[in-house]
């Protein structure tokens, strides 16, 4: 479960918060009950990043690779036909 803590709280126990990250467990800062920032793990950030960077346009091949043993799959991916674009859902964004 991820914690939640205030701003003035992640600065009295920042130190806490940075061993909870360590952890595994990603710390969700908020301001007035509402959250605006995260203290992730640097590689969970770069799995973020690189979700971020693929989109829902480039699809699945975008993200396939970079864990043992999923080069069959790309090589799968990038072999099959694509057929037509799929529409992409509009979430108010």
């Amino acid at each position: 479960m991820n914690k939640s803590v205030s701003v003035a709280e992640a600065k009295a126990t920042f130190s806490e918060c940075i061993r909870q990250v360590e952890s595994g467990s990603p710390v969700i800062i908020t301001r007035h009950g509402k959250s605006v920032a995260a203290l992730v793990r640097p590689d969970d950030l770069e799995h973020l990043e690189r979700l971020r960077k693929a989109g829902p346009e480039t699809g699945l091949v975008s993200i396939a690779g970079g864990w043992e043993g999923s080069d069959d799959l790309v090589d799968i991916l990038e072999k099959s036909p694509r057929i037509g674009q799929r529409e992409i859902p509009d979430f108010g964004q």
